[in-house]
């Protein structure tokens, strides 16, 4: 692929077609019954998009499958678009590529439990490599959440309890799903910051932690796969830390993401954050508040 002019392209955007690369598109919507649905893309790929969301997970189709609708959704978005920008397609892999026909290994806690980095980092890599056959090239692992409440209902998800042990143990699968990244494939932490402890162990609830506890230990991890492992991307937490929601806090995503921690990659929205901001945090009055207020925040 030639070298591209990236400002050049700023440039010559349109709002339209900037909005459209800062979101992204369920398969389920380019689809009918799991075939690409060429009216459906014209409708929602008009002017681009930026991320086409679990191909594998949303559908039933099997690899092969699975990269034959791929292959059509990138020759819409770079023949039948103004830009032609290619589309990122992610996908999920905690436990392995989660796809019909892949590879199922054990979930983190069960990975972390080896105390095996090396083992960590091949299983990584295995993922990586059926992730690229499908046309996958960001994935939204891994889990870099300290679980300190068993009532949570995701600490399976997690590498455990331990700062150290989730750093390293977080590190080797960073390592070995990005690999040189540009063979590879952009990895996420997540979620950032303080998910795992959140009230009465629900899911979204708020999250108390002082600033020392929140970085000694619930950054740790991600401090630890930034600098040893050079994670790629970073997607925030649904909750809020001390009454404000990480979606739309500019002292977790960019203050204490990208200055004290050094991070230089891609924040990523989990699904539903920032409209979350308007309907569940009721820090935003319409869909358009939420998002300038996540924008500005560093997403």
């Amino acid at each position: 692929m030639p070298d591209v002019d990236i400002e050049a392209v700023l440039a010559e955007m349109t709002l339209d077609e900037k909005l459209a690369q800062l979101g992204g598109v369920w398969v389920t919507s380019l689809v009918k019954d799991d075939r690409f649905d060429l009216d459906a893309a014209r409708r929602h790929l008009a002017h681009g998009i930026g991320h086409v969301t679990r191909i594998g997970a949303s559908t039933g189709l099997l690899p092969g499958e699975s990269a034959a609708l791929m292959n059509e959704i990138q020759r819409f978005a770079v023949e039948e678009t103004r830009l032609g920008i290619p589309v990122v397609v992610h996908e999920e892999s905690t436990g392995g590529y989660c796809a019909r026909g892949a590879t199922v290994f054990p979930q983190a806690i069960g990975l972390a439990s080896t105390w095996d980095e090396a083992l960590v980092r091949d299983v990584a890599d295995a993922i990586r490599r059926q992730l690229l056959a499908v046309g996958a090239r960001h994935t939204l692992a891994p889990v870099l959440d300290i679980a300190r409440d068993p009532r949570w209902g995701r600490v399976e998800e997690t590498y455990g309890e331990d700062p150290y042990l989730a750093g390293r143990i977080g590190t080797s699968y960073v390592v070995g799903i990005q690999g040189a990244l540009r063979d590879g494939v952009v990895a996420t932490g997540k979620h950032f910051l303080g998910y795992g402890l959140p009230e009465g162990g629900m899911n979204h609830a708020p999250v108390q932690l002082g600033p020392r506890e929140l970085r000694e230990v619930y950054a740790e991890p991600f401090a630890a796969a930034i600098r040893d492992g050079g994670l790629a991307s970073v997607m925030n937490s649904y909750s809020s830390v001390d009454g404000i929601p990480c979606a739309g806090d500019a002292s977790i995503l960019d203050d204490l993401l990208r200055e004290e921690l050094g991070f230089d990659g891609l924040v990523v929205a989990d699904y539903f954050s920032v409209s979350l901001l308007m309907t569940h945090h009721h820090v935003a009055g319409d869909r358009g508040e939420a998002a300038a207020l996540a924008l500005r925040a560093g997403m």
